[in-house]
């Protein structure tokens, strides 16, 4: 079932949704070689917990972490360790909070120095991919104008593996509500899209083939062929003329240029 939001709760979601974005935008500022991801999702948990909200992920059906924090052949879903980052990593950050009884989930790609210039298009271009998606979310739309979108520009144009097994979702009071949104898909298939639908769009694009498996842990999602896998994400609401974003990438990006340890396009 699909729960709608007013314009009201919406507004209450931004808050949730830019709480994300904050919290991205102090890990950007801290990257680093050396830097362990066991660190960073510690920092990621107290700087939630000081504005007064709680880290969705930790407990989510037995997950023990703070955050997903997903390095190079990683999809999504990796487990903060002790390993240190390195010149070269790409790192997906990926988190989740409550606040005031509303979820914000939403992830973002850091490259570590210069990972080479493959990659470095594969990151460009599945965050293309996230805005050629939006586009696609308003009144009267489907799900499968998003997916398509998303789709034709990674794998039609680019050659990229796009993940089948993971998708978007409907977020509100619950961090996964209906409907599903994959990356793939058909124009004109699938739920209308209808005013008051808050999505979480978020491509998980493969630099090789689209083939993922679960480590050991049952969380990890890895590329099958080792290659990096890139994930961008936003929470965006349904509008009739333009889809409105409630995440903010705009502050991320702004201290992702700052630190000289990213490399940025």
């Amino acid at each position: 079932m699909i729960i709608y939001k007013t314009d009201e709760q919406a507004e209450q979601m931004r808050w949730s949704a830019l709480l994300v974005s904050k919290t991205l935008t102090e890990v950007a500022k801290i990257l680093r070689p050396g830097l362990t991801t066991l660190s960073i999702d510690k920092m990621i948990g107290e700087f939630i917990r000081d504005h007064n909200a709680v880290p969705s992920f930790l407990n989510y059906n037995g997950y023990p972490f703070n955050s997903c924090l997903s390095v190079n052949d990683v999809v999504v879903h990796g487990f903060p360790n002790k390993n240190e980052l390195k010149g070269g990593d790409i790192i997906s950050v990926d988190i989740g909070v409550i606040l005031n009884g509303w979820h914000g989930d939403h992830a973002y790609t850091f490259a570590i120095g210069n990972p080479g210039k493959d990659v470095i298009q594969l990151i460009k271009v599945t965050k293309e991919s996230l805005y050629l998606g939006i586009e696609k979310a308003i009144a009267g739309n489907r799900i499968g104008d998003i997916s398509f979108a998303i789709q034709e520009h990674t794998e039609k144009k680019y050659g990229y593996g796009v993940v089948r097994e993971l998708v978007g979702h409907g977020l509100g009071k619950n961090m996964h509500e209906d409907p599903q949104v994959p990356n793939f898909g058909k124009r004109g298939t699938g739920t209308k899209l209808k005013e008051g639908m808050v999505l979480a769009i978020e491509p998980m694009i493969n630099l090789g083939k689209k083939d993922v498996y679960t480590a050991n842990d049952g969380w990890t999602v890895r590329t099958k062929d080792g290659k990096p896998s890139v994930h961008f994400e936003h929470d965006v609401c349904v509008r009739k003329i333009k889809a409105d974003i409630l995440s903010d990438y705009s502050i991320i990006e702004e201290e992702e240029k700052k630190n000289s340890n990213l490399f940025t396009s």
